[in-house]
């Protein structure tokens, strides 16, 4: 007798609480906040998955939040701005962080926004690219190569596959995901974390750290406090299964 379709399922797989059209893999990466080395190590275990995947169209979702805070916020940045770990349609969404990041860049004469990343860990990404903290704040874009600045202002604020919508920190209760503020899909926490309402799509996201991934029926949840000594999370999407990959 034949294996029936859900015997040939990944062993480490799980019900997913929406479902992909056929022939798509989403890959969605949580909070890395400069652990370049532990983005390295996902990255090695998102193409493994990949390799050995039988849907032909693949795609890597970034949540956001990629400076600030770790060791290497320069390395996040470069990797995400050179090809995929495996071949994949990439969308890089804006996180909070890179917001602030990009407040205290692009106005100079800001000095509540550059006071305002610092104290949130953006001095941490200065110094991964080799710029003082303490320097006039218009010498800081200059540090940055220009490859990485047009990555960071060409951020997306959002994407949306199949029955998932992916944003770096949430979505409002209540309001069409077409009509969101701009703002909250970075920044909410209240009162979506608590929400049990049917947002139109399950939304992917990270912003708020947890000691492990968040699966509910509404909502994945994806940063796993990485930079705080916690793991690297992937979401695996496909049909309408979950696999997590953590590093």
């Amino acid at each position: 007798m034949p294996d029936r379709p859900e015997d040939s399922r990944p062993k480490d797989s799980l019900e997913a609480p929406a479902t992909l059209p056929e022939g798509l893999r989403v890959y969605a990466v949580g909070d890395i906040h400069g652990c370049a080395a532990k983005l390295d190590a996902l990255h090695a275990l998102m193409a493994e998955d990949a390799a050995a995947a039988a849907e032909p169209r693949k795609a890597i979702v970034y949540l956001g939040d990629y400076v600030d805070r770790g060791p290497d916020s320069r390395g996040v940045v470069d990797r995400l701005a050179g090809p995929p770990p495996f071949e994949a349609e990439t969308v890089r969404l804006l996180g909070n962080h890179e917001a602030l990041m990009l407040a205290a860049l692009d106005d100079p004469g800001d000095v509540r926004a550059a006071a305002v990343w610092l104290m949130k860990g953006g001095g941490a990404a200065l110094a991964s690219w080799g710029a003082d903290p303490e320097a006039p704040q218009e010498a800081w874009a200059a540090a940055l190569p220009p490859a990485h600045l047009a990555l960071l202002r060409g951020l997306a604020r959002s994407a949306r596959f199949g029955g998932y919508f992916f944003a770096h920190a949430g979505v409002r209760p209540g309001v069409r995901l077409d009509r969101q503020d701009p703002d909250d899909l970075i920044w909410i926490r209240e009162p979506f974390l608590s929400s049990t309402a049917d947002h139109g799509a399950v939304v992917v996201h990270g912003h708020t750290p947890a000691e492990a991934v968040v699966v509910r029926k509404n909502r994945i949840g994806l940063d796993t406090g990485a930079v705080y000594g916690g793991r690297l999370s992937c979401a695996v999407l496909w049909a309408g299964r979950l696999r997590l990959l953590q590093a």
